[in-house]
């Protein structure tokens, strides 16, 4: 779960503005920012096939953004986001 302080953290990390919280850059960090937190709690609860399943829907959607910004964005600004939060293509 992410709380109101850290969305608000990565949505004026990443966004163009402070309020800037549907640009696809923003979507995408805080996507991975729930997958890491999901995928610590499967780590301990390893038989919890629900979170299991969002995860790999957040997963898929964080690919399609991830397609979506690597189509419309500068390969530059692609590789930025890439390396600022760590995902590998």
């Amino acid at each position: 779960m992410i709380t109101r302080d850290e969305k608000l953290a990565i949505i004026k990390e990443f966004g163009a503005t402070p309020t800037d919280s549907g640009s696809t850059v923003v979507q995408i960090a805080l996507l991975t920012h729930r997958i890491n937190g999901l995928q610590s709690h499967l780590k301990i609860n390893k038989k919890d096939f629900s979170s299991q399943r969002g995860l790999m829907q957040m997963v898929n959607d964080r690919k399609a953004l991830l397609l979506y910004l690597q189509r419309k964005a500068t390969a530059e600004q692609y590789k930025d986001v890439i390396t600022r939060l760590g995902i590998r293509k």
